[in-house]
């Protein structure tokens, strides 16, 4: 299934900026066969974050189609930003962390019954298997606006300017007069952040730098910076948002997983088994089930698609990223030029979990969220947690014995098992998605369970 084009989105690249059940999960013995990845969305922005202590790299990926000359990038950030701060990144590095980590569906093969010893079969087949430029301008207008350029740099294809402000309707003047097409209610979206005192990076396309790259797309921008407080601003992305917005965020960390602190964090169902039909359009399958789980909520929750040590992963829907990688991702601790959480340098490392032989000390975590202006009221707030319990949002397929019911003695019981076993599939698949269950049924190649006899009711 192939998504809808994205439409031209000119203050909103991301979300970020103003451009901006289940069991357990178990050892995997199947087939990995496909995964839904955040390029099913439209209007979706994703963005990196690694994080640890009091430092944040920021990787944005910029979903903008139209006119380069049109392009703007508005991002509140803590501190006035050095230019070794702020990097063009490689597009590549949002393919690869997207594919390890999307949903997943893995199949399974029942055996042959005939050659299972004889056992009843609800135990025999109980197994559940378990996303600047800035123009010129004089500088007695910039201070009336109650703007200050702090900082200018160009980056790669980009003008990027640093600006601090004191009053919102002045910035969004200023931005106006210096060819920043921003959408109406700029000055109120910009007002909490002006209050903060936080500092304002603004980016447009320098169309001779972007020539000269030989690409036809805009690369992802990253910035580095130290600050305690550990959240994302995305208010700003939804001044011209056209209906609910898709945001996925991979989350790299040294110890646990991440969760939102000021929304519920829950994680999404999980391997549960769906009908054998579902392999050929698993996209359109989890496109629609996102979309009714994210309804269900009233789109006031963050959901939990991935967790897992970066060094491994069963099933893996794409290899884990390599030390580059994960550098050009923005993790800067695998040198060991950051201490641990909470250790000064020379001091002693605390007790930590140690990821398994050959694992990277790196935590993904892939938080998806569908929102709405009214659904999101405040930026998004994490924290790392201790917790380090591998989860992925996966799905079974579990094909039937081909053989014939009355192949053996075990087969008749095994074969009455597949039928309950297909209507379970066909509910949870309804619950999840909500399909018609009846037009689910037609689609499967169901079996009937055989009605008992008389004398097996008498003696059962």
């Amino acid at each position: 299934m192939r998504p809808a084009r994205r439409r031209s989105r000119i203050f909103s690249v991301t979300v970020l900026a103003a451009a901006l059940a289940a069991a357990q999960a178990q050892a995997f013995c199947g087939f990995y066969v496909g995964k839904a990845d955040a390029k099913l969305f439209n209007e979706a922005s994703q963005v990196i974050m690694a994080r640890d202590g009091e430092r944040t790299v920021i990787s944005m990926r910029n979903d903008f189609q139209g006119e380069l000359t049109d392009f703007a990038l508005v991002v509140p950030v803590p501190a006035v930003l050095q230019k070794s701060q702020i990097h063009v990144g490689d597009p590549k590095i949002f393919e690869r962390i997207d594919a390890y980590s999307a949903p997943r569906l893995a199949e399974y093969f029942d055996p042959n019954p005939c050659a299972l010893p004889a056992a009843p079969a609800a135990d025999a087949m109980n197994r559940q298997a378990l996303a600047g430029a800035v123009a010129k301008s004089e500088k007695r207008r910039d201070e009336a606006l109650g703007v200050t350029i702090e900082a200018r740099y160009t980056v790669g294809e980009y003008d990027i300017a640093i600006l601090s402000a004191t009053q919102s309707n002045g910035l969004e003047t200023w931005l106006k007069e210096n060819g920043y097409r921003i959408p109406a209610g700029a000055s109120k979206a910009l007002q909490p952040y002006v209050r903060q005192g936080l500092k304002f990076f603004v980016a447009k396309v320098n169309l001779a730098e972007q020539a000269k790259t030989g690409f036809s797309y805009l690369r992802p921008l990253q910035f580095a910076f130290e600050s305690p407080r550990f959240m994302l601003p995305v208010r700003l992305g939804m001044l011209n948002a056209k209906g609910p917005q898709d945001l996925v965020i991979y989350v790299l960390s040294r110890n646990g997983r991440v969760e939102t602190t000021n929304y519920r964090t829950v994680k999404l169902p999980s391997d549960v088994e769906l009908p054998t039909y579902v392999r050929g359009e698993f996209p359109a399958v989890y496109k629609a089930l996102f979309g009714a789980q994210s309804k269900r909520e009233d789109y006031r929750v963050v959901w939990t698609e991935y967790f897992w040590d970066m060094g491994w992963c069963d099933p893996c829907a794409a290899d884990p990223l390599s030390p580059d990688e994960l550098r050009g991702a923005g993790v800067f601790w695998l040198d060991g030029d950051a201490p641990p959480i909470g250790v000064t340098p020379g001091g002693l490392a605390p007790q930590v979990a140690r990821p398994r032989a050959g694992a990277q000390p790196v935590m993904l975590t892939r938080l998806h969220l569908r929102y709405t202006p009214q659904t999101l009221p405040e930026d998004l707030v994490f924290q790392e947690t201790q917790d380090r319990q591998n989860f992925q949002a996966r799905y079974v397929l579990r094909h039937p014995w081909p053989g014939e019911p009355n192949a053996c003695p075990q087969a008749k019981n095994y074969f009455d098992e597949v039928a309950r076993r297909q209507e379970r599939e066909a509910q949870t698949l309804a619950n999840l998605t909500g399909w018609e269950l009846s037009a689910i049924r037609s689609r499967m190649n169901m079996r009937t369970v055989s009605a008992p006899q008389w004398w097996e009711r008498l003696w059962k």
